[in-house]
């Protein structure tokens, strides 16, 4: 079992999550294609906060990923308002790209307030379904666990944030199918992922280095 007092892995794992956080919401501009199906080009970092999340669950508990949940939320106002910040401040004279700069980095505040609202109540949901079937199954299944939870958040973040921010504007429901399928097929296939750190954080052995190094 990992130790609880070690703080690096959780450092790590939080920094992980973070940082995948506020490049999915950079990235998230650009509109890549999956075969015949578009989704935002940030999807693929932000399905990495629930393997993260999903992780620091299982090791440290409900409490120390709900913290981190929202020290991510914390992080991705402070980015927000940096880059609103930067698109503000008068460019150099010689520099000739806010044009570019404001069409990659100006999204509207719809969307900004949509992808608020989407993590807020995604992640806490991830984070309560997690442990809600931990219980359920009494500590077994990991698999099953990490899929049901992490696929039910990703319904709910992909239909807050499609009806938030596209409601009106174009049809939501092709983009939230589109969003929710791409989004369950990485959930499914970062089980694997999922597995190996938790068996990486348990391993007597990666305990025995730690001790050692230290």
């Amino acid at each position: 079992m990992v130790d609880r007092g070690d703080s690096t892995a959780l450092i790590t794992l939080a920094c992980i999550f973070t940082g995948s956080l506020v490049i999915a919401a950079v990235i998230s501009s650009k509109i890549i294609s999956f075969g015949p199906i578009v989704v935002p080009a940030g999807i693929l970092a932000y399905c990495l906060t629930f393997v993260a999340s999903d992780v620091i669950s299982e090791i440290w508990g409900k409490d120390t990923a709900r913290r981190v949940v929202m020290g991510g939320f914390a992080a991705l106002l402070v980015c927000l308002g940096l880059i609103y910040l930067a698109l503000a401040w008068p460019a150099a004279p010689f520099w000739d790209n806010q044009e570019s700069f404001e069409q990659v980095l100006g999204a509207t505040p719809r969307i900004i307030l949509a992808s608020l609202v989407a993590y807020l109540i995604s992640q806490n949901h991830d984070v309560w379904a997690f442990h809600f079937w931990k219980k359920v199954f009494r500590g077994r299944h990991l698999w099953l666990r990490n899929n049901l939870s992490t696929g039910a958040s990703q319904i709910l973040d992909s239909t807050i944030f499609i009806c938030i921010a596209f409601w009106g504007v174009m049809p939501v429901l092709p983009l939230i199918m589109g969003q929710i399928l791409v989004k369950l097929l990485i959930a499914f296939l970062d089980t694997p992922v999922v597995y190996f750190l938790v068996w990486l954080l348990k391993s007597p052995a990666r305990k025995e280095l730690t001790s050692s190094s230290g």
